[in-house]
């Protein structure tokens, strides 16, 4: 890998400091993969749940038991985990448009959200590709407060000024590109429990947990949240789901998604497996180890780049509750030299040197390191970020923590100490 000795001395040093903070963090992955083995085996589990079916997919019981798998694994009364859905936004999207109504109001409590959302909403003008706003839905946002946590005055201000109109409180658990704190499942608990209980219309807390599965003991479906979404590229696809994406909650809010999924007076009765249902399962059986796996890389990169001076978020010993590292570069060239450096060792194309591109759904170019068996997957390790100030790289993921402690070293070589 022609690593230096220098910065293999301080990943060593950094292990060694972060040892009790991975001890825990093994701690979550064994008490999860208990949860999640009593449920395989309660939902009986066996090779006939791998078979393929085409065409309407009737009758796959394999497509079934997953569905309720991911609700029980994830705390919910019901769900859905499906490859026909193909990426978070797809997810998200389908989740919207499932609960919102001409006349609604969408109300996002923690800023505006991930970038590629922005015209699914229609936040910019009704252009006439059928977004929510396409479709008269009104879309409004609170800003996180100044402590980047949920500003409960700004929001109590929302509400009343949307009285009897907001259908959806939509919280996005995660930082996006934004450098804002990750939420945990207390704080959503606390997000959603404030809008039930203020809002007396009938309403849907909307959670996108991207990038939040498994790093608590908990998910917050248990908690408050009535739709909560996410890709199977990403934690609970354990890296081995080929795509897909999962919608759980209550059964009313799962049931409008599943209508929204297929088409009314369907919903989640069809949908041909094509033989993914060995990988959703062998990803869902994987998801908590390698979630810890990537945690685990998280702290050793926010270690080793804070002590070469740049500024990360979250810091090296902060309890994480989500998988996302951020490392503030402060221009393009060390931004593009960072995402270079974790390609540079990944299984896949590390021959191949990330540039900046114009990727669809964002506003900026954006340069991207994705060496993944995966197309896409941000659970097997990845780097990306938008070419805008501050120029902050944004990596998650790391299937086996020795590649991707390799990776954050090759990275932090190309990067230096910041001058």
């Amino acid at each position: 890998m022609n690593i230096s000795d220098n910065t293999r001395a301080l990943a060593l040093k950094a292990e060694a400091e972060l040892r009790d903070i991975f001890a825990k963090i093994d701690e979550v992955s064994r008490y999860r993969t208990e949860k999640l083995l009593d449920i395989y085996r309660e939902n009986r589990v066996s090779e006939g749940l791998f078979a393929a079916s085409t065409g309407y997919g009737y009758g796959d019981r394999g497509r079934d038991t997953i569905d309720k798998i991911c609700a029980e694994v994830m705390g919910a009364e019901a769900g859905f985990m499906r490859p026909s859905i193909l990426c978070g936004t797809h997810a998200i999207t389908i989740g919207l448009f499932a609960l919102l109504r001409p006349g609604d109001v969408m109300l996002s409590i923690t800023g505006a959200p991930y970038d590629t959302l922005h015209s699914v909403i229609g936040m910019d003008r009704a252009d006439g590709t059928g977004s929510l706003v396409d479709f008269g839905v009104e879309y409004d946002d609170v800003p996180l407060g100044a402590d980047g946590g949920i500003d409960y005055e700004a929001v109590a201000a929302a509400f009343e000024k949307h009285k009897g109109r907001i259908e959806v409180v939509f919280i996005q658990r995660s930082k996006g590109y934004m450098d804002r704190k990750t939420l945990s499942v207390a704080e959503i608990a606390e997000a959603a429990e404030f809008a039930h209980s203020r809002l007396e219309n009938e309403h849907f807390v909307v959670l996108d947990n991207c990038y939040g599965e498994f790093t608590e003991k908990t998910e917050p479906c248990s908690c408050g949240v009535d739709l909560m979404i996410g890709s199977l590229i990403k934690n609970p696809g354990g890296g081995l789901a080929d795509v897909g994406g999962y919608l759980v909650g209550t059964q009313k809010a799962v049931d409008l998604a599943g209508y929204r999924l297929t088409c009314p007076g369907v919903g989640l009765e069809v949908g041909a497996s094509l033989g993914q249902n060995r990988n959703l399962l062998r990803g869902l059986f994987y998801a908590p180890h390698t979630t810890a796996e990537a945690l685990k890389t998280a702290h050793l990169a926010a270690y080793i780049f804070n002590e070469l001076g740049y500024e990360v978020n979250p810091g090296p010993f902060e309890k994480r509750h989500d998988i996302i590292q951020t490392v503030k570069l402060e221009t393009g060239a060390g931004l593009v030299e960072f995402c270079r450096g974790i390609q540079s060792a990944s299984p896949v194309d590390a021959f191949v040197s990330p540039e900046p591109w114009e990727m669809p759904g964002y506003d900026d170019e954006v340069v991207m390191a994705a060496g993944a068996f995966v197309g896409g997957s941000t659970m097997e390790l990845s780097a990306d970020g938008p070419m805008r100030d501050p120029y902050i790289a944004f990596m998650q993921g790391g299937l086996t923590y020795e590649s991707a402690r390799l990776a954050v070293m090759a990275a932090a070589d190309r990067c230096g100490k910041k001058q």
